[in-house]
């Protein structure tokens, strides 16, 4: 039988819309989890840190958070390199828009100064990390090692540019000089975090003036 011109034509079904996660939104979720991971570190350690604990925080499902990183010890790492993120974009960074020489120096105390005084009420991963994993070998301790060292390496090339400009002495040894300072804000955060002494701060400022005093060129 022939087919009549006005017979509707038949269209495709419909098919189901499916939902797709892009990477952005991957990302941003990942990043997120990183956050509140810097977060409990600041209060329990980077030790403390479990896929399980931050899933809870996050109110995630656990196999939605290892989905992201595949192990507690990539979570811990990835923790580590957003901390160090942190630290040379607010630290490092603004100071190089100093001239080098000693106001680069001093650029890097005062904004270091800056985010001490905000890790002596939440703890320094740096600090804490050390203590946690100074004698267990393994991936989370290199890149707690690793991050320290790129940044003493970059203070103690600051320090060089110091020399080299003149405002140091010729035999200015440029490793006492970053030991010494370094020791400056390890001693604040002990006397101020754990022994809770009175004046601390004042006293990390006076000394790091002592320092540049006793090695700057007359």
């Amino acid at each position: 039988m022939p087919v009549s011109r006005n017979q509707p034509k038949l269209l495709p079904k419909p098919q189901p819309m499916r939902t797709l996660t892009s990477p952005q939104k991957g990302q941003q979720t990942k990043a997120a989890i990183v956050d509140t991971a810097l977060g409990l570190a600041a209060q329990i350690g980077l030790e403390g840190l479990s896929i399980g604990v931050v899933a809870d925080a996050m109110q995630m499902s656990k196999s939605g958070v290892f989905a992201h990183f595949g192990s507690r010890e990539e979570l811990q790492i990835s923790v580590v390199r957003d901390y160090f993120r942190r630290f040379d974009e607010e630290v490092f960074q603004p100071a190089l828009s100093e001239p080098r020489g000693l106001p680069r120096v001093r650029a890097l105390f005062a904004n270091w100064m800056k985010r001490v005084a905000v890790e002596l009420k939440s703890g320094c991963i740096f600090i804490s990390g050390a203590v946690e994993f100074d004698d267990r070998p393994g991936p989370v301790r290199d890149a707690l090692a690793s991050s320290v060292q790129t940044w003493m390496s970059a203070l103690r090339r600051s320090v060089v540019l110091a020399r080299e400009a003149g405002h140091l002495r010729a035999e200015a040894d440029e490793q006492q000089i970053v030991f010494e300072i370094h020791g400056l804000i390890l001693a604040l955060h002990y006397e101020t975090r754990f022994l809770k002494t009175p004046g601390s701060l004042q006293r990390a400022l006076l000394g790091f003036e002592e320092i540049l005093a006793r090695y700057r060129s007359t």
